[in-house]
């Protein structure tokens, strides 16, 4: 896991949080129905329960709805279908064979687990009237007794073999966590959709177009695996797809801007930070900590401050009027020993950002995610996130040194990832993906590198009065 933040969502987006927005008298019908036909979730709900479903189609999908037992409206689905991309008339059939109410069914006997649908009871009472008053004609017995034997076969299975035919061209999952998730980007591509319908520029087309793909990508990965083995993957769709909708919601804002031919060349380039923003505070070294904190010794102000420095993302903020948004924060490694960080967490992710580097390194929070065999080792270092924000509050409270940078989004991303993987930014004018990889990335850190180095020439970072020993000095 990297500390990856989602941006701010784009004006005039709306998440789909309850079924048929556009039309509440749909909901109140189903609701209706439900109660005369169907089973309504509620607390005496079993996991043999089958309750009566919903369906929302779209078109790109459908989303299926539950009828809570209280008689509000359901806020997650229970099960989300993607059709696939550029579906023909002939497939967007299935979405609508697959989204019909389902049949009646008869019991057998009391007891006895067999049931038969109602069509098929209809059927076969059809055909065996059929097949006497044929007989009675003079057809012979020979060919209408199969007739009467197929025909209820005929009606009871052949639905499942059209459901097996049509669900190669759908992808459905079901599950809190997995809907949880395709409903947020079902939400962004419907965005996009609507975006699209509304103007005859190529670029929300196209936005539109790819977003479609995305969506069926991570549907696809979902009916598989589970949002914890694929995480990787999906958070490299959700990037994308959120990319899309601010490129599309800048497209809306700004109609009449035209990319420059230079604009293409500049994408090859990940964007140059903007000047950074040192939170310098005014402090007195003599600052005692709480009373029963060990301290680590402090007779020398520059011994406080470490050559190793850690990089992390957070949520943007900004630190005061007319100022840039700060994103990313540089803090020395030595900070990770403040009191009023979570320890000791704080004090063994200082343990592992110091060990075996260079001189000055300016260390991602990621690189250590991907050190941790890709986050799964994080559980027995310490909470990353705790930690983290702890750190954004030291520096807005101004007890430690800090370089705030407003980093653009291509070059968040790379300092977001490890250092072996890639950034994908699709670029709406010219209608295609740009790769960033390690090589960008680490242009990138040379570049904070080198604003860490101007700033820190001035006077070292100070990490905070009252630091613990670090965790070879307390064991």
């Amino acid at each position: 896991m990297t500390d990856t933040r989602r941006r701010p969502t784009p004006s005039g987006f709306t998440q789909h949080l309850h079924p048929f927005p556009a039309d509440l008298g749909r909901w109140e019908a189903e609701h209706a129905r439900a109660l005369r036909t169907g089973h309504v979730r509620d607390h005496t709900c079993t996991a043999e329960c089958e309750p009566v479903l919903v369906y929302e189609r779209t078109r790109w999908g459908w989303l299926a709805w539950t009828i809570p037992g209280d008689g509000s409206q359901p806020e997650l689905p229970h099960q989300i279908g993607v059709l696939t991309p550029s579906a023909t008339p002939t497939q967007r059939l299935a979405l609508r064979w697959l989204t019909r109410r389902p049949g009646r069914r008869i019991s057998l006997a009391p007891g006895t687990p067999g049931s038969l649908r109602v069509v098929t009871v209809a059927v076969a009472l059809f055909s065996l009237l059929a097949g006497l008053f044929a007989m009675a004609d003079g057809i012979p017995a020979d060919v209408a007794l199969p007739a009467i034997v197929l025909a209820p076969l005929l009606a009871e299975h052949l639905p499942t073999t059209l459901d097996a035919r049509a669900r190669e061209h759908v992808r459905s999952v079901e599950g809190a966590s997995a809907c949880c998730y395709l409903q947020r980007l079902a939400a962004l591509h419907t965005y996009l959709v609507q975006a699209a319908a509304v103007s005859d520029r190529y670029e929300l087309r196209r936005s539109a177009q790819i977003s479609q793909h995305l969506l069926w990508d991570a549907a696809d990965l979902l009916q598989t695996q589970d949002t914890r083995s694929a995480s990787c993957e999906l958070i490299a769709r959700e990037r994308l797809m959120l990319q899309l909708t601010h490129q599309v919601a800048q497209v809306l804002r700004y109609p009449s801007a035209r990319s420059a031919p230079a604009d293409a060349d500049q994408a090859r380039e990940p964007e140059r930070p903007p000047r950074p923003y040192r939170q310098a505070p005014q402090h007195t070294p003599g600052t005692s900590p709480p009373k029963g904190t060990p301290l680590m010794p402090q007779s020398n102000p520059a011994a406080r401050t470490s050559d190793i420095y850690l990089l992390f993302a957070h949520e943007p903020y900004y630190p005061g009027p007319g100022t840039l948004e700060i994103n990313t924060t540089v803090v020395a490694a030595d900070t990770l020993l403040h009191p009023w960080i979570l320890q000791p967490d704080g004090t063994r992710i200082h343990d592992l950002l110091t060990q075996g580097r260079q001189p000055r390194e300016v260390i991602p929070l990621a690189t250590l995610t991907h050190e941790l065999n890709g986050g799964a080792d994080w559980p027995t270092v310490g909470d990353w996130e705790r930690v983290t924000a702890d750190l954004v509050q030291l520096v807005q409270t101004q007890r430690c040194d800090a370089l705030s940078l407003g980093l653009p989004a291509v070059a968040r991303a790379l300092i977001c990832t490890g250092p072996e993987n890639q950034v994908r930014a699709f670029n709406a004018a010219a209608g295609d993906f740009t790769v960033y990889g390690p090589d960008d990335r680490t242009k990138v850190l040379t570049e904070v590198g080198m604003f860490l180095t101007g700033v820190a020439a001035e006077q070292p970072f100070w990490p905070g009065d009252g630091l613990l020993p670090p965790l070879c000095q307390s064991a």
